[in-house]
């Protein structure tokens, strides 16, 4: 079981689009993924970052290290986003590999904390999290920000 970074593999880029947009996308969305991971590869900024765990050629989850994930709480950054592990996998603590990884990412290039916006009570806890705030999404939904120290 290994956390790959797309920008560090960018051989890995095509399967991590088809993946994220699997996984996150729905058909006007898709190309939100396609520009953002194609460009994570050759950025001179610090983010974002796209994560595959894969074990051998399986992709087990991903996630993502952004600037914002569409919430009003502008001035928090980084973001953690898009976790996700393959269901016949859940429970077994992978998710923790890739915010470990986003963890030791942020921290490298200075951040002091990571956030994350999820409606998923209990789960990010976990791993460090603590609730926050209450952020609203320019569709209209609101969700639960959580932070943790670097």
């Amino acid at each position: 079981m290994k956390v790959y970074s797309v920008r560090k593999h960018p051989e890995l880029k095509e399967k991590a689009i088809k993946y994220f947009q699997l996984k996150w996308a729905n058909e006007d969305s898709k190309m939100v993924y396609e520009d953002c991971i194609s460009h994570s590869i050759t950025t001179e900024n610090p983010l974002p970052h796209w994560y595959l765990l894969m074990e051998g050629d399986e992709i087990i989850g991903c996630a993502g290290l952004i600037t914002n994930d569409f919430i009003s709480r502008m001035d928090l950054y980084p973001w953690i986003c898009a976790v996700y592990i393959e269901k016949k996998h859940r429970g077994k603590g992978y998710g923790s590999l890739l915010m470990e990884q986003a963890k030791k990412d942020a921290k490298a290039v200075g951040f002091s904390h990571l956030y994350l916006c999820s409606d998923h009570v209990g789960y990010y806890e976990k791993y460090g999290f603590e609730y926050l705030a209450t952020g609203y999404h320019p569709w209209g939904e609101t969700s639960r920000i959580y932070s943790t120290e670097l």
